[in-house]
């Protein structure tokens, strides 16, 4: 079954950076679009960046525009997502998600397979 392991994060001050890694072990990633998208305390689950199967990008907001970029590095079997300046807004844990097609529109379900990670951002 498929299972992500999310990696990373961590307590940074605000301006720092963190660079998140996703791989999902005995699962080639290669041909799916992957995103990232993430939750805070008490909020619904919010895409951040997705990456498609031809290395398009989607982006479901203005908050991460400049600050995160998504990439692959297929021969390690990862997608990443590279955190700059970040803000106390950008808490949250956040998970990587699998589309056999193309990135979830804004608002449709996704399914979580893995535990997140845990990025902190203090105010």
């Amino acid at each position: 079954q498929l299972q992500f392991v999310e990696s990373g994060g961590g307590l940074v001050q605000p301006g720092g950076s963190l660079k998140l890694s996703c791989t999902a072990p005995g699962f080639n990633l290669d041909p799916y679009a992957i995103g990232w998208f993430r939750q805070a305390p008490g909020k619904e689950l919010m895409g951040v960046l997705c990456i498609e199967r031809d290395n398009q990008i989607t982006h479901y907001g203005d908050s991460a525009k400049g600050r995160f970029t998504i990439y692959r590095e297929n021969a390690k079997n990862t997608v990443y997502l590279q955190m700059t300046s970040l803000k106390p807004e950008d808490t949250a844990t956040y998970y990587c998600i699998l589309d056999e097609i193309r990135c979830p529109a804004p608002g449709h379900k996704v399914d979580l397979w893995g535990q997140g990670t845990q990025v902190t951002v203090p105010s």
